[in-house]
């Protein structure tokens, strides 16, 4: 069995990977992932409010995020199509620098359009930022799996993680702080420059050694393969549809926790000072240190254990908020509930996206990827548009909490079940299994 999914025995080996070449390339792509997502994000709520745009409006631009959950609908021609000239440099680095320069035009037409001239445009101008950012995922995702070997795919999950969190904060408060000089177009220009750690990594780097590409691509059959081949290779494995069922079920308690933590604190009344302190504050550290130890658990235990732990201690996040709840408010309450909730989430941000790696082939790393993150989230996406405020008003705070912790038990046991019968070995794609020290056919 490879090292991915059985770990080591030493727990110097398991934090070595944090210092080696691969790993700290996925931290730099990580920065270039999330400042596309942090333009459309707080950064242009704000420009907006400033501006005088009304409420209903400036709420009405999260919709540019939906792109990023639809971004399986075109992954397949990041696998599968050759760009011409620019693709002699390799597949991923091709389309790494062609990403990252139409997100840099992205979001240099979203700095030059005035919304209170035109919301329209200005709205056109988001959905494309949000457009060039997931594709850009796209192509990072696909060679952040394949540059990583398969003992490494935890750590470099985390790292990328690192890089993500860091990418959108740096991106967010550069923007703020360079608008308050130069106004919103010379900011939003300004950050277009956290494109360049993810390109220049491919440069430097090169394509990865794991990269295999299909074995055609013309033609309109050829077509059709690069369409159906990953979702034909995916479900021809054992165990697919169990594996499937657990992507969408493992993260709806999670999702329909965690997006209304806001409520609960505005009901027991948490002033902003105090949101500011416990929840952003203490939640940042103990995420960024849940990360951290997620990548050593993966490493270490091995990838079965180490995601059965981490759906667990997520599930248990969500009882310490029935708990918050039932005490009242509390600083030290809030504060251990978030810390706990945030520390959790951060190992299990490693050891299951490093999870949802090692599920891909590496001949369509960008389609498989892209569709499974996308089916990750939308049925807790879903649920919590749809129910969550009904679900409080009903039962209150206290007993949602509670269901919240019992929605999460199904992921659980399914995938425990799935380890007894030898499934997650199964089911695992070749992202786990080749080291990639054989060239690419």
């Amino acid at each position: 069995m490879n090292d991915a999914m059985k770990g080591t025995n030493n727990w110097l080996d398991a934090v070595k990977p944090y210092t080696q070449k691969a790993p700290l390339a996925a931290f730099f792509l990580g920065v270039s992932s999330g400042f596309p997502f942090a333009m459309i994000g707080a950064t242009l709520t704000t420009r907006l409010a400033q501006d005088g745009i009304d409420k209903k409006a400036v709420t009405a631009f999260t919709l540019a995020f939906l792109v990023y959950n639809l971004k399986w609908l075109w992954a397949w021609v990041v696998d599968g199509v050759r760009l011409p000239i620019i693709g002699r440099l390799g597949q991923r680095v091709s389309w790494l620098i062609v990403a990252g320069t139409l997100v840099m035009a992205a979001v240099a037409n979203l700095a030059l359009v005035d919304p209170t001239s035109s919301l329209i445009q200005t709205a056109y101008a988001a959905i494309l930022v949000g457009i060039a950012g997931a594709t850009f995922d796209i192509v990072i995702d696909a060679y952040r799996i394949e540059l990583l070997k398969p003992e490494q795919l935890g750590v470099g999950s985390g790292m990328s993680q690192y890089g993500w969190r860091i990418g959108s904060v740096a991106a967010g408060a550069l923007a703020l702080v360079l608008a308050a000089r130069i106004g919103w177009e010379g900011a939003y220009l300004a950050c277009a420059i956290f494109a360049l750690p993810a390109m220049l990594t491919g440069l430097l780097l090169g394509e990865p050694e794991r990269h295999r590409d299909p074995l055609a691509r013309r033609g309109l059959g050829e077509v059709w393969q690069s369409i159906a081949g990953p979702l034909v290779e995916f479900f021809q494995r054992k165990g697919a549809l169990l594996v499937l069922l657990f992507i969408l079920l493992h993260k709806i308690g999670d999702t329909l926790a965690n997006l209304t933590f806001r409520l609960l604190f505005d009901d027991m009344g948490y002033t902003n000072d105090e949101i500011a302190i416990y929840d952003i504050g203490i939640g940042f550290w103990a995420y960024l240190i849940g990360i951290f130890i997620g990548g050593i658990l993966y490493a270490r235990l091995g990838m079965k254990r180490s995601v059965l732990i981490s759906l667990i201690l997520m599930g248990v996040s969500n009882f310490a908020f029935a708990a918050l709840a039932a005490l009242g408010k509390s600083n030290w309450g809030m504060a251990g509930a978030i810390g706990f909730e945030n520390f959790a989430s951060g190992i299990g941000g490693v050891t299951v996206v490093a999870y949802f790696s090692a599920l891909c082939d590496l001949r369509f790393t960008a389609t498989q990827y892209a569709l499974i993150s996308a089916a990750a989230s939308i049925v807790g996406r879903f649920l919590t548009g749809t129910t969550a405020g009904g679900l409080i008003e009903q039962f209150g705070y206290v007993d949602f909490y509670l269901l919240t912790t019992a929605a999460a038990m199904p992921g659980i046991i399914l995938f425990w079940l799935m380890m007894r019968a030898g499934l997650i070995d199964a089911s695992v794609g070749s992202a786990a299994t080749d080291p990639g020290n054989h060239p690419s056919p």
